[in-house]
């Protein structure tokens, strides 16, 4: 029970802190959006890919979450946007006091896009709400079909989910259809795209959807 009890103290508290930062953002009029996936889902490079698209329209900031090491830092640096790293040094997960840190950072002003690029990790980020208007949870078709059936929580809490890397399904034991009716039977509410950053199939729906999303005043 103890232990229950102190999880709990530890999840109300952040939530106190992820309401704070909503408030914040809707006061500036930023969209924030929290990606989560397993590693090597591919973030950094549908991020990427979406700084190529967006970077000229929209006014975008992010704040990169690793374990160790500013190498996803450096990759966003390049495309000339406002980037802050978060290091956890061995945390699984970001927190809402973290992210709020970082935006002691930005110019919250000059912003209407933040990505929150999380941690690499299907299991303890699903339980922390940083202030994002959405979770945007990445799954690449090299993990197989079954995630969504081995995290439903990640999937469950999330709006939006992207299917990468789908450039590669002739050479893998994974089903496309199969991946989405798992996650869509966990999520029917989900926003599904159908991603490949090598091919780039995909990116252009995906940032059309980001453009509208950020146009719209958030709402606290």
């Amino acid at each position: 029970m103890s232990v229950i009890t102190i999880e709990r103290k530890v999840l109300e508290k952040n939530d106190e802190v992820a309401r704070q930062n909503r408030e914040l953002f809707a006061d500036h009029g930023i969209f924030v959006i929290n990606m989560v996936s397993s590693p090597g889902a591919g973030k950094t490079s549908i991020l990427e890919r979406t700084l190529e698209t967006l970077r000229d329209t929209l006014k975008i900031a992010v704040i990169e979450g690793d374990v160790q090491t500013d190498l996803d830092a450096r990759r966003v640096a390049k495309y000339n946007v406002p980037a802050v790293q978060i290091v956890t040094r061995g945390g699984c997960h970001l927190e809402a006091n973290l992210v709020r840190e970082a935006l002691g950072s930005l110019k919250l002003d000059t912003i209407e896009l933040l990505v929150i690029e999380n941690v690499g990790n299907l299991v303890c980020p699903s339980n922390y709400d940083l202030g994002e208007a959405v979770k945007v949870v990445v799954a690449s078709t090299t993990e197989g079909d079954d995630k969504p059936l081995k995290y439903p929580a990640m999937f469950r809490n999330a709006s939006v989910l992207l299917i990468n890397k789908i450039d590669l399904l002739p050479y893998l034991p994974c089903d496309l259809a199969t991946l989405k009716d798992n996650a869509l039977k966990i999520n029917p509410s989900l926003t599904v795209f159908e991603t490949s950053c090598t091919s780039k199939q995909g990116i252009n729906a995906w940032c059309e959807w980001l453009m509208e999303n950020s146009r719209r005043k958030p709402a606290s």
